[in-house]
């Protein structure tokens, strides 16, 4: 695997907070040619239910990406020094043709993985994990998902829609996609209009831990059952910020109370060194509902853990 050739920028007279935000201040994927990794906004929300704007989720979790640096010391590793990553700017998605654009995404994931990159996008809903997945799993074959979310994202139609924010998961099971022995929600606490739809979500694939069990396991316990569930075959992980509770990350479109801290999730994230992830989604970041930036920053920390988790399993291939 190549190493990085062209890390985040190192100006000495421009300082972090100027200049172009790319995604960490990393090289555009054009600066480059080929990168291993590329960090892809998706700025669409056609697919939301309750609160619009997460079509502006890229560009909020660039801007608030430029404190990020290149060592990441819980790790001790360099994500940008090991292998090539890159931004390689927004997918063309419009607003109102939710096919069209669910088409799109899946064609430009797949044309990246193609040339052997893997892909970060940022979100925009949650209806952007249903391509990238179809790209995903016909790189790699059905995989086992790691879901951190206040939802389980496994219901079927809603105001005659079959793909919208809330049904990404159900669509990805019935499309064999999925490995149904391996998929893992983490972090549900949303509300449920029936208890069919937990069967359902069981037939879809998925095991539970609910938001309630981080006040009473340890974190080293849940990231063994989530390890246990996954188990060896290709991950990818998807990242509703709702997973956190609204005092973490109040810029999001359906927010649920009673949620996970941002050093819980964290702690999970940095259990998984080692897994074999292949593409992951970080999503629902509506910054007209932010304050201070917060939501913005767990979001890019989260790209950047997730970044180097997949770096170290790639290098250690």
């Amino acid at each position: 695997m190549a190493k990085g050739t062209l890390g985040p920028r190192n100006d000495p007279d421009l300082p972090r907070y100027a200049g172009i935000a790319t995604f960490a201040l990393l090289p555009r994927l054009e600066d480059v040619g080929h990168a291993d990794i590329a960090v892809v906004g998706v700025p669409f929300d056609a697919g939301t239910s309750f609160r619009p704007g997460a079509r502006f989720g890229p560009a909020h979790i660039r801007e608030h990406s430029r404190q990020l640096h290149p060592y990441h010391a819980p790790h001790d590793a360099y994500p940008f020094r090991e292998l090539q990553v890159v931004d390689a700017g927004d997918i063309g998605v419009g607003p109102y043709d939710v096919p069209r654009a669910v088409e799109t995404v899946h064609a430009a994931a797949a044309g990246l993985l193609r040339r052997g990159t893997r892909v970060v996008a940022l979100g925009g809903d949650h209806t952007i994990a249903l391509p990238l997945l179809r790209a995903a799993a016909g790189a790699y074959g059905p995989l086992a998902v790691l879901h951190f979310d206040a939802h389980l994202d496994t219901w079927d139609v809603l105001h005659g829609a079959t793909i919208w924010h809330g049904s990404p998961f159900r669509r990805a099971a019935e499309e064999g996609l999925l490995d149904l022995d391996h998929c893992q929600h983490v972090g549900i606490r949303g509300g449920i209009y029936d208890p069919s739809e937990l069967v359902d979500d069981g037939r879809a694939g998925f095991a539970i831990i609910r938001a309630e069990e981080f006040l009473e396991r340890s974190a080293a316990d849940i990231v063994g059952r989530v390890r246990d569930r996954l188990g060896s075959v290709p991950v990818y992980v998807s990242v509703d910020i709702d997973v956190l509770d609204p005092a973490f990350a109040p810029g999001t479109g359906t927010p649920e109370v009673a949620g996970i801290t941002t050093s819980q999730f964290f702690a999970v994230l940095r259990g998984l060194r080692g897994l074999d992830i292949v593409g992951c989604d970080v999503v629902e970041v509506a910054p007209a509902y932010d304050h201070a930036g917060i939501t913005g920053l767990a979001a890019a920390h989260t790209a950047w853990e997730l970044i180097t988790l997949m770096g170290l399993s790639a290098t250690h291939r």
